[in-house]
């Protein structure tokens, strides 16, 4: 059963106690990526990790900040992932290319399962919404970044506000994997992709044109 039992807990700062914490958030992470979250209690992950399930308690005070550790954890690596793999990105076209590479990542890894499990918890959990939600933020503010690297000096860069263009791109991202999550099938997600590459070329070519004299105001 799911518990919101609280231990008090000591500062864990030996070795032996990083690596248990560790063991716990790749165990919970795995155990949400294949039960759920409904399925993923205390229990459930202590079974996935082989550790008594009590050090949840005493290292992170419940499964839910468990939940949100691991969800930390592979959100951060993934947005690393993200920064190498389109961090010399320019054109529309590449960022397509690169998009598609990343997300088969995303999804062989089971980090889009995982989000998407926690976003539904967000739903259904009031305490977890906020939290869920903050957690979305570096990615819009990664989103931005790329976004104002490929238009700059472009019409667009003088018409849309960038940040609404990061916080679509973001919602865009992950309402396209939970349509495709609910159906069971991704093939509607590598559609997209496909239909990205047909156009990407037009895209770039009207950025790379297209010049801005009049007023914006």
């Amino acid at each position: 059963m799911r518990s919101n039992r609280t231990l008090k807990r000591r500062r864990p700062g030996t070795r032996a106690a990083d690596s248990t914490r560790e063991r716990l958030v790749r165990a919970a992470l795995k155990t949400l990526t294949q039960e759920g979250f409904v399925g993923t209690t205390a229990r459930a992950i202590a079974r996935t990790g082989k550790l008594n399930q009590a050090l949840i308690f005493y290292h992170f005070g419940s499964v839910d900040r468990l939940l949100l550790a691991a969800l930390d954890a592979t959100s951060q690596d993934r947005l690393n992932r993200y920064r190498a793999g389109l961090a010399q990105i320019s054109r529309l076209s590449d960022l397509v290319e690169a998009m598609a590479r990343l997300y088969k990542e995303d999804v062989l890894s089971g980090h889009i399962t995982a989000v998407q499990e926690m976003v539904a918890a967000g739903s259904s959990v009031p305490a977890l919404r906020k939290e869920v939600l903050a957690r979305m933020e570096p990615w819009i503010g990664f989103a931005k970044e790329v976004i104002t690297r490929l238009t700059a000096g472009t019409v667009v860069d003088k018409l849309v506000p960038v940040d609404d263009l990061a916080f679509s791109a973001v919602a865009l991202y992950f309402g396209i994997e939970t349509i495709t999550n609910l159906g069971g099938d991704r093939g509607r997600a590598e559609t997209l992709f496909a239909t990205g590459r047909r156009f990407a070329p037009l895209a770039d070519a009207l950025l790379q044109s297209a010049t801005w004299v009049g007023d914006t105001a």
